[in-house]
């Protein structure tokens, strides 16, 4: 006979995705990354970390999403716990659950919001008093959007993206994301980026400010014509029939579609919730898109609570 799973308590927290609305690339920098300017904004797809006390580390993986992330040392929510521990100095270990729903390999962070919801619960398990400046700089030591994803809203990213300033947003944006069956390297992309780009010299990256002044307004048709990708013409450079799927969706009636990060997951922005409705359904009606998810922004972290865990 199988004995029922051991209940206790632990920490749990909801991490939202991310999609740039804005992502102007700068040159190569000396350690590898590149410059960047952008605005972020969370949206409404959510993996949740439950983090409990355990003899040894460790981590498991489930969800809708789970297939091919790594349930080992290698999986960046459990090295956010290493981190974490490591700064504060202590040695008490933890078991993590990721229960996923965020795509894959598909720009929108999903690894880097994992990290992020470890930071927040490991911290209250810990009951740590770090302040918020410290456990950001936790996580831009890990990954470039992990600061951003420790809050959530609508914020500009500077440096690699680890540098985050929140900005005034209006309104709620209504998301349709197309998901793609094979994922991109993200070191890929920029790769394809600066051979695309050739040996023309390439200026440092200035956010928007029609982008920032439309969404300080809340006016959807407005931050549509301002949002822009350099990372969109590498992606589809990369994977062609992505294409295709952006003609569709401007044609169904999305006022804008971008690739998500580095893709290959295309975002398309709507009017209202009905419109996304309807945009998601001709999407997958018409064929040109296997799976897609709706969604809004801008969408916060947590809350931050004490729960019973497997």
């Amino acid at each position: 006979m199988t004995s029922a799973p051991q209940l206790h308590t632990g920490v749990c927290v909801r991490v939202p995705a991310k999609v740039n609305l804005e992502l102007r690339v700068g040159p190569p920098r000396p350690d590898g990354f590149h410059s960047l300017a952008t605005v972020y904004q969370a949206v409404s797809l959510f993996d949740t970390i439950e983090v409990s006390a355990d003899r040894d580390w460790g981590i498991e993986v489930v969800g809708r999403t789970a297939a091919g992330v790594p349930a080992d040392e290698s999986n960046l929510a459990l090295r956010a716990a290493h981190a974490l521990a490591d700064a504060a100095g202590i040695d008490r270990p933890v078991r993590i659950r990721v229960t996923k729903e965020i795509p894959v390999a598909g720009g929108m962070a999903g690894g880097s919001a994992d990290a992020a919801g470890a930071l927040l619960a490991c911290h209250r398990l810990w009951g740590l008093d770090l302040s918020p400046a410290e456990l950001a700089a936790i996580a831009a030591g890990l990954g470039s959007d992990i600061p951003f994803l420790l809050a959530g809203g609508t914020a500009l990213g500077g440096g690699r993206g680890e540098r985050v300033v929140p900005t005034a947003t209006r309104g709620t944006y209504h998301w349709v994301f197309a998901l793609s069956d094979e994922g991109l390297s993200t070191p890929a992309v920029y790769a394809e980026c600066d051979r695309l780009r050739g040996a023309a010299p390439v200026p440092q990256p200035e956010p928007s400010a029609d982008l920032l002044a439309a969404l300080s307004f809340g006016n959807a048709e407005a931050v549509a014509d301002a949002m822009g990708n350099d990372l969109q013409e590498a992606a589809l450079s990369m994977q062609p029939a992505l294409a295709g799927v952006l003609e569709a969706g401007l044609s169904f009636g999305a006022l804008a579609g971008i690739v998500s990060g580095s893709g290959p997951t295309l975002a398309f922005l709507c009017r209202d919730a009905e419109s996304a409705i309807d945009l998601a359904v001709s999407l997958t009606a018409s064929g040109a898109a296997a799976d897609v998810r709706k969604a809004h922004g801008p969408a916060a972290v947590g809350p931050v609570e004490v729960a019973t865990c497997r």
